[in-house]
């Protein structure tokens, strides 16, 4: 008995030695990670005491003068706040909507090409816009726009009509902000979905097709159910970033234009022009953490409903 009493007590020590060594190794492999997220996300916090302090560079981050909330008013009392906040808003809320409206549509379509080679074709050539740096977009779009030698302008010419000064006029850049940014974002949501897509059992199509469901039938019955929850999740991190613009494309891509500033200036491109103006680091400082902020509060508020709507779709 006591033979056996020894036996098992070296075996539990033996399983224990093994579970020990597997912790950590998987720690081990955690580590770089961890690491780089504490240099890059959490340690840079601390210098969020700037957005509450009057930053003065002979002074450094913890000898500034302490200001308040005043900071954070600079957003509010200029005559450009609405507009730079709507336009912040507007533009996303349209980029939510159409993109994933798109990456959607894209993504069942790919689901019904037939052949795998001609999958991989159309998955390389829908995502090589998302890899293109936007300054290489806002030379791209400025040789379709171009006055004297665009595109579009020597088109209309060559069909008897008018140059347009693109560059000049604010009514055609809601549109053409839109489509650009669709035109670089929705490769990479397409083949995101297109993964959810692919995953879908097989069995549900077929169980449909011999009920006698179409095409068309079985993406409203089975894809799009089966898509719901990374439609919701994609939503909820798109909303996070509400208050929160692409630079590129509202600075470069109009070619920083000024007469254009009414329909292009967002809240990022405003404290951009702000910081190099003025070069008041602790306004700048305040306007990212308001959009983080915010950003937080959106997500809060948007996964609430959802859990309140279907509780397993909830992020959290």
């Amino acid at each position: 008995m006591a033979g056996t009493a020894t036996l098992a007590k070296k075996q539990t020590k033996s399983k224990k030695k093994g579970r020990n060594k597997m912790t950590l190794a998987l720690l081990s492999m955690m580590l770089p990670g961890f690491i780089y997220l504490l240099i890059n996300n959490y340690i840079p916090m601390a210098g969020l005491v700037i957005a509450f302090k009057r930053f003065n560079y002979s002074k450094g981050i913890w000898g500034s003068d302490w200001c308040g909330f005043s900071n954070f008013t600079y957003l509010f009392r200029t005559n450009d706040a609405l507009n730079i906040v709507r336009n912040t808003l507007g533009y996303n809320l349209t980029f939510i909507l159409l993109g994933n409206l798109l990456a959607v549509t894209v993504a069942v379509m790919l689901n019904f090409l037939r052949g795998n080679m001609n999958k991989k074709v159309y998955q390389t050539l829908i995502l090589i816009p998302y890899l293109i740096s936007m300054v290489v977009v806002s030379y791209i779009v400025y040789g379709f726009l171009s006055q004297d030698n665009g595109f579009l302008n020597s088109l209309f010419v060559k069909m008897g009509g008018e140059k347009i000064s693109w560059y000049t006029e604010t009514k055609y850049w809601p549109f053409i902000l839109v489509i650009v940014n669709l035109w670089k974002g929705f490769g990479y949501s397409s083949i995101l979905y297109y993964a959810t897509v692919i995953g879908i059992d097989s069995s549900l199509y077929e169980a449909a097709t011999v009920d006698g469901a179409n095409r068309w039938k079985q993406v409203w019955h089975v894809t799009l159910p089966g898509l719901k929850g990374t439609i919701i999740t994609m939503v909820l991190l798109a909303i996070g970033r509400m208050f929160y613009s692409d630079f590129g494309l509202f600075y470069q891509v109009p070619m920083r234009s000024g007469l254009l500033s009414s329909v292009t200036d967002t809240i990022d491109v405003f404290v951009y022009k702000g910081l190099t103006q003025l070069n008041d680091v602790g306004r700048a400082s305040a306007a990212g953490f308001l959009q983080s902020v915010l950003g937080f509060v959106l997500v809060l508020t948007a996964n609430f409903i959802v859990r309140k709507v279907d509780e397993d779709s909830a992020l959290f």
